[in-house]
């Protein structure tokens, strides 16, 4: 069985609430990710993903330079503990209707999980 914590994103990279969607993107592209984490005082509140710039940021013609992540992040970003299948991580996926999961263990946030990672090679002798 194929476990959330053999695929999940081991470091993900977190941005302040109030930093530019326009430094996110930037951020995202340096560090080749899809999403970033937001945080405010250590605490993670939402998450900014490539959809979420395009969609409530380019498409919705935004100013430059003055939205903060805060303003079209998604939020909450709901988790699955590391030791669970993939399956179910799709299940929740489609529940929450998003295409990322934070990844727990013991409650605390260990890793990031998106659709994506489903499409990374396995062995097939876990399925």
């Amino acid at each position: 069985m194929v476990t959330v914590g053999k695929l999940m994103q081991k470091e993900p990279v977190t941005v302040d609430a109030g930093t530019s969607v326009i430094e996110a993107a930037k951020l995202m592209k340096a560090c080749n990710v899809e999403s970033v984490l937001v945080a405010r005082q250590a605490k993670i509140i939402g998450i900014l993903t490539e959809s979420d710039v395009v969609k409530k940021f380019v498409g919705a013609e935004k100013v430059p330079y003055f939205v903060p992540v805060e303003d079209i992040m998604s939020s909450p970003v709901h988790g699955i503990e590391e030791r669970r299948p993939l399956t179910e991580a799709a299940d929740l996926m489609d529940k929450h209707r998003t295409l990322h999961l934070g990844v727990t263990k013991g409650g605390a946030l260990v890793g990031l999980v998106s659709v994506r990672d489903f499409l990374r090679p396995v062995s097939i002798d876990e399925f």
